[in-house]
């Protein structure tokens, strides 16, 4: 029997007591019921005070029958609360701890900062795209049954705090999202994140419109104003459906099994100093190069033909996910899977 269990029966059996005790007393006494009641309670408490009224025999003997009973069932009551008070409590810090301890293990993993409407999005969107660790920060405590049923870490805690951006790995992070309602939060999130680890990506949520050069100002690689957005969407959506629905097929329909990825080109790539027609990435793979960023920031859309590969460039690629894995093996990322 759980713990739950034994607290709601011992309580039960408690009240079942008390109740036998009060009708007894009413019925070999003929007290009042206020009065058969009182003398129960102080019998079971064995607190010692006086009768109600002298007993009779009877009386006298019903009374023992309830002290041998009643204080065994007191003192088993009592257990079971103690019991499911520290159990529970124990089970609290192992968890945290067993939390902690895996989320230190963890390398070149994602942060989310809040977990509202936002943050709930990039984590599932995350999840369905790549087999990336998450690590999620929430002040609030009802959120965790959510967390916990999709399968993220979590660290219940004040993400503009130093110490719990520590303990969410932020150091071996690969980057860092702050998803909060509080602009003046994301903006302090993203200053401490980049004093704690230079080489973090930084992305950041702005809330009114002209706070995204306050953000890169506080360190963010790219900041992203949802609101703006989906204005943005909607808006193409009406004078472009086509083209929208398009992008939403090729990206994001399950059903297609295309993908969209960045492929960065590292030192021991198969495909360095090659052109992409030489590469033979669109014949073996069925991948398309949709753009290559340089090692200069410039973005080749659509980048012709003789374009020739470099170490550090990065490939955007559109296709299906198993040849995407294929390329990146190819480029030299020998984690990709």
């Amino acid at each position: 029997m759980d713990p739950v269990r034994h607290l709601r029966f011992s309580v039960a059996s408690l009240v079942s007591i008390i109740v036998i005790g009060t009708l007894g007393y009413r019925m070999i006494e003929g007290w009042q019921l206020f009065d058969a009641l009182y003398m129960t309670v102080i019998t079971l408490a064995t607190v010692g005070f006086k009768e109600v009224q002298p007993l009779t025999p009877e009386g006298k003997m019903f009374t023992i029958v309830l002290i041998i009973g009643g204080t065994g069932m007191i003192a088993y009551t009592l257990s079971c609360m103690l019991q499911f008070t520290l159990e529970g409590q124990l089970r609290t810090i192992l968890g945290r701890k067993k939390l902690e301890s895996r989320i230190s293990k963890l390398r070149d993993h994602y942060i989310i900062c809040g977990y509202g409407r936002v943050g709930r999005i990039v984590c599932e969107e995350i999840k369905k795209s790549k087999p990336t660790p998450l690590v999620v920060i929430d002040t609030d405590s009802t959120l965790t049954p959510q967390i916990e049923e999709h399968g993220y870490l979590y660290f219940l805690g004040d993400a503009t705090r130093e110490e719990c951006l520590l303990k969410a790995g932020i150091l071996s992070a690969k980057g860092i999202a702050t998803a909060l309602d509080s602009e003046a939060d994301n903006v302090y999130i993203t200053l401490t994140a980049r004093g704690l680890n230079p080489d973090l990506f930084i992305l950041a949520r702005a809330g009114r419109r002209g706070s995204e050069k306050k953000l890169e100002r506080a360190g963010a690689d790219r900041v992203v104003s949802p609101h703006q957005i989906g204005g943005f969407r909607m808006a193409q959506a009406l004078l472009r459906p086509n083209v929208t629905e398009f992008i939403d097929f090729a990206t994001h329909d399950p059903d297609t099994g295309l993908n969209m990825e960045e492929i960065p080109v590292s030192a021991n790539s198969q495909l360095f100093d090659i052109s992409l027609v030489e590469s033979g990435i669109r014949q073996q793979f069925d991948l398309i190069i949709v753009a290559i960023k340089k090692t200069t920031g410039e973005m080749l859309f659509n980048p012709a033909s003789h374009t020739r590969i470099q170490i550090g460039d990065t490939l955007i690629a559109l296709g299906q996910r198993s040849n995407l894995i294929k390329l990146e093996r190819l480029l030299g990322n020998v984690n990709a899977q």
